[in-house]
């Protein structure tokens, strides 16, 4: 009993143990795919079940809830592929805490808009940050606009597949292009009590700037209870924030569980070119784009990796960027990152930024023209790109926006609707990996706009911890 415990005390010897179960499961699973020996089920469910008991294990030990989230997608994944039937039921779980998270954003956004702009009564700073952001956010998303169209030109992942049988056309409903005028007057909310009962992030960021401008012109008489207010409010909601946070990996878990159960894996096979053309794109992006960035503007890499990687599982998991802004935001102002930048630039972001996103709509755009063997120019292709510029900002908070841009932009240039069919029985895993990497791009943009803004604090940066289960501990020791 001594040595199992001696054994199971520390992290190294467990993730050791885990690489050798996981090496001899890969194994196992191999030689049965390839038929080069049979191995029974049961053998394989239970190198599975060894090295998930092994994680469980050293979750316990880590004591940090970005590690019970990261395992709690390998649970789910598991949980999905052995009882589908349970799995495809699960998605309740995951529904209750993005209703939860949604409770927090209008709030949040709000107070800690309020509080960065009237607290600091610095005005030209909004209009400089406000121009910082823009010019940030259309360079960055352009160049992934750019990444996608030369992804899906090189794998050339449309090319040979077959139409469908039945009529997919008549599946998806039609969606109309937006206006310009459209796009200019989803920015500004005709009601504050709709923009946040329907999730518009960039509405809601319109009238805390123009409230806090108000509250900053106010006399100390009035501007003082105000800021008092909102500045209690935000501190409740982080609190919130954390609570919350605490059924994250149950959340995780019935989101992969649930995605894995009703689709299958068989699912991968069938456009896995495509979806590795996504998934290598947004990595090309990542390590060739925006970590340049992050050692340009001199931020710690390893700390910040641990500052987006709870919201970045969140949002994984979940296919909601949403669901991963609360933790978020405080996670990069523990990062070092001034709360009115935080406040300002990532619910912007959220409209200007989505990274992932815009990359992706490139990519399935020439996608269904080499489905439907259209060949299109380099000219016809950059135009395209030009227009997804503009209308990949025109959407925010409309779910599925990707879908409904995607329809927009075949109709805009005639391209055939039946493609896009194709495209939904893997849309949720591509979900998942823009999602993720829009995250991650509007908390490196934070970073930068601060760098830019001279307010970057490296000291915080270099101290971040991300472990809750220490800062509890500490605090009920208190």
């Amino acid at each position: 009993m001594s040595i199992l415990q001696t054994i199971f005390q520390k992290k190294s010897t467990l993730i050791l143990l885990f690489v050798s179960v996981l090496f001899i499961s890969s194994a196992l699973h191999l030689l049965d795919f390839y038929q080069i020996t049979s191995v029974h089920a049961r053998v394989l469910l239970v190198s599975r079940l060894a090295g998930i008991v092994l994680l469980v294990l050293y979750a316990i030990k880590r004591k940090s809830l970005t590690t019970w989230i990261l395992i709690s997608m390998v649970l789910g994944a598991e949980f999905g592929y052995d009882i589908p039937l349970w799995a495809s039921k699960m998605n309740i779980f995951s529904k209750i805490f993005l209703n939860l998270v949604k409770t927090i954003i209008g709030p949040l956004i709000f107070s800690t808009l309020v509080v960065g702009i009237a607290g600091h009564a610095d005005l030209k700073q909004v209009g400089r940050m406000s121009w910082k952001s823009i010019l940030y956010f259309e360079v960055v998303s352009t160049i992934a606009l750019f990444i996608g169209l030369i992804a899906i030109n090189i794998s050339k992942a449309g090319e040979g597949v077959e139409k469908p049988l039945t009529d997919a056309v008549a599946q998806i409903n039609p969606v109309k292009a937006q206006t310009t005028e459209e796009i200019i007057l989803h920015i500004f909310p005709e009601n504050i009590a709709k923009s946040v009962a329907e999730g518009q992030v960039l509405q809601i960021v319109v009238f805390s700037i123009i409230f806090g401008i108000a509250v900053a012109l106010l006399s100390e008489k009035y501007q003082r209870p105000m800021l008092t207010f909102t500045k209690a409010l935000s501190e409740t909601m982080f609190k919130f924030t954390n609570i919350v946070m605490y059924f994250a990996p149950v959340a995780v878990f019935a989101a992969i569980a649930y995605s894995v159960g009703h689709m299958g894996i068989d699912i991968l096979v069938n456009l896995a070119w495509l979806l590795a053309t996504l998934y290598l794109a947004l990595i090309v992006f990542l390590l060739v784009i925006l970590l340049p960035i992050a050692l340009i503007i001199r931020i710690p890499i390893r700390k910040f990796i641990a500052a987006v990687s709870e919201p970045f599982s969140i949002a994984f998991a979940t296919t909601s960027s949403e669901s991963a802004l609360p933790i978020a935001m405080e996670n990069m102002q523990k990062f070092g990152v001034p709360q009115k930048i935080v406040a300002f630039v990532m619910p912007t972001g959220y409209s200007f930024n989505l990274d992932g996103t815009t990359l992706y709509l490139s990519l399935a755009t020439i996608f269904v023209a080499q489905v439907a063997d259209i060949d299109l120019s380099i000219s016809q292709q950059i135009l395209i790109v030009l227009t997804l510029m503009v209308t990949s900002k025109g959407v925010a908070g409309v779910p599925r926006a990707s879908l409904v841009i995607l329809l927009g932009t075949a109709a805009s240039f005639g391209l055939p609707t039946w493609p896009i069919f194709i495209i939904l029985g893997i849309d949720e895993l591509m979900d998942m990996a823009r999602t993720g990497v829009n995250v991650i791009g509007n908390c490196l943009a934070t970073a930068v706009v601060a760098r830019w803004e001279g307010e970057f604090d490296d000291d915080a940066a270099r101290r971040f911890d991300t472990d809750y289960s220490e800062d509890l501990t500490s605090e009920e020791v208190v």
